[in-house]
């Protein structure tokens, strides 16, 4: 067989916003990766534009909220149209917006300056596995000649980052079980127009939603209750949902400019397994989901952290036994419950009269601060707790807390050094941008569980000797285990819990 065009470790599949976060957590693993996209330049539209609190987390804990900058905030939440505060713990309560195309920016540009490398203008048609590898083959766009040109990639895993219409998905062969939609929403971008601004109106004939964006463009976003949805091959056309807008609202907009257009329906669909051997799935591609609140492209993003720490360990050979399939066994129940979360939204938010009475007591509810506080966790994502053993602390499987901590904070990453005089991480999500796991250690003396921690202390797991910032928020924990994408994988246990963690998360111990 000839050698393939590229030899790699990680083949991701899809540069939008899950393919690059992945290809980021994987090189910043050490793993050799490369992303194949299909198109060969920048979006033009605006798409996924909503960020919720455990994604500007995540992008904290990377170092990578300074160079975005502080987005502006995204106004109230909802859940299913009804008006639902989102103040969680974190210090990014709310919902912030950043357009897909900065998003996608930012990510490529952090992924590159890592190693990864991002090859643009082939569209994947074939996928061929190995008892060692996966041989990919990919077709460019037509050249010049008009001949299209084939490139073939070899690596020990692919991952298809590739949406909902997934080819990695479907040349693998991955089931996937749902429903298809039975109701739709029509979404513009349209300029010169102008309509009064429409938060979830609801009209006899349908749901209308408006807001004047950036640069005067209005997103104008319509459901005509009882319609069929549509069955064109690709976007709606404008005179469709210009239509549509009429007979809903009374308004006129075919006078306008389309930018963008599109549909979203309320299909419901969820791969059965996250992995088949060398092949794994993340974002659009495991799950298929009506994006209310921006919930999928935050769903896929906190799948691309979960999955790239552990995959860059199986390639590197430090992994334990079964941490690669922790990853179907983690986010596959975190994906149910929100496409169970995002199916009721749809039913409240697109159901007709008959569901009147069902939003009234919903409203009712909403109002219950421990009701607001559960749905507000659930949809900012910072509620998602991992399996953990009978008897663990509470916070195992959890996220980390947001913790500052003072002056005389420390940071050893080296297992041959006794003393922690470096500077440290300013907070506990800082202490994670390296990408390794860390040990926090807020005892303020000498404890065993540094002892029991050295021999992972060769590049897996950091040691973080810390103060906690006086008048600042009090701890939960007095030490604990981090893993590399802010959930705590131990907490206050004995030393003999704390070394079958550090075996579990981080393979064998080193040979000293």
């Amino acid at each position: 067989m000839s050698a393939p065009d590229i030899d790699t470790q990680v083949l991701v599949v899809g540069a939008g916003p899950v393919g690059l976060m992945l290809a980021g957590e994987l090189a910043l693993g050490g793993a050799d990766v490369v992303v194949l996209e299909r198109r060969t330049g920048p979006l033009t539209e605006s798409r996924a534009s909503t960020l919720h609190a455990r994604t500007m987390e995540l992008l904290d804990q990377r170092g990578l909220l300074e160079e975005l900058g502080t987005p502006p905030a995204g106004g109230p939440g909802h859940f299913g149209g009804t008006r639902l505060d989102l103040t969680t713990d974190s210090p990014y309560s709310g919902q912030w917006k950043v357009p897909q195309v900065r998003t996608e920016e930012l990510l490529e540009g952090w992924a590159t300056r890592l190693g990864a490398r991002v090859v643009k203008g082939h569209r994947l048609t074939d996928l061929r596995t190995a008892p060692q590898s996966v041989e990919a083959t990919a077709e460019a766009e037509p050249g010049p000649g008009g001949a299209a040109s084939a490139l073939r990639v070899r690596a020990a895993y692919v991952v298809g980052c590739d949406g909902e219409s997934s080819t990695v998905r479907e040349l693998a062969g991955f089931a996937f079980p749902g429903r298809d939609a039975t109701r739709e929403l029509l979404r513009a971008d349209v300029a010169d127009v102008e309509v009064p601004d429409r938060r979830f109106e609801r009209h006899p004939g349908g749901l209308a939603i408006s807001a004047r964006g950036p640069g005067g463009v209005t997103r104008v976003m319509v459901h005509e209750y009882g319609a069929p949805v549509g069955r064109e091959p690709g976007p709606p056309s404008f005179a469709r949902v210009a239509d549509t807008w009429r007979r809903v609202t009374g308004d006129d907009i075919g006078g306008g400019a389309p930018l963008w257009l599109n549909s979203f329906g309320d299909a419901l669909r969820q791969a059965s397994q996250y992995r088949r051997g060398r092949i794994l799935l993340a974002g659009d591609a495991a799950h298929h989901q009506m994006p209310v609140g921006g919930q999928a492209l935050n769903l896929g993003l906190q799948d691309a952290a979960n999955l790239g720490w552990k995959l860059a360990a199986e390639v590197r050979g430090t992994a334990g036994p079964g941490l690669l399939d922790s990853y179907h066994a983690e986010r596959h129940p975190a994906g149910r419950r929100v496409l169970d979360n995002i199916a009721a939204q749809a039913l409240l938010l697109l159901g007709g009269s008959g569901t009147e009475q069902l939003r009234t007591l919903f409203g009712e509810l909403l109002r219950e601060p421990r009701v607001r506080a559960h749905l507000a966790g659930t949809i900012a994502g910072v509620d998602v707790r991992y399996a953990a053993e009978p008897g663990a602390h509470r916070l195992v499987g959890a996220r980390v807390p947001y913790l500052r901590f003072g002056t005389g904070t420390g940071t050893d990453t080296d297992m041959d050094t006794d003393t922690d005089t470096a500077a440290g991480p300013g907070s506990s999500f800082a202490a994670l941008r390296a990408g390794r796991g860390v040990l926090v250690d807020l005892s303020g003396r000498p404890a065993p569980v540094r002892a029991a921690a050295e021999p992972w202390r060769d590049g897996r797991v950091d040691l973080v000797i810390a103060t906690p910032e006086p008048g600042g928020t009090a701890p939960e924990f007095t030490t604990a285990l981090l893993r590399p994408d802010g959930h705590v994988a131990w907490a206050d246990g004995t030393v003999p819990e704390l070394e079958a963690a550090l075996l579990r998360w981080f393979g064998p111990a080193a040979r000293r």
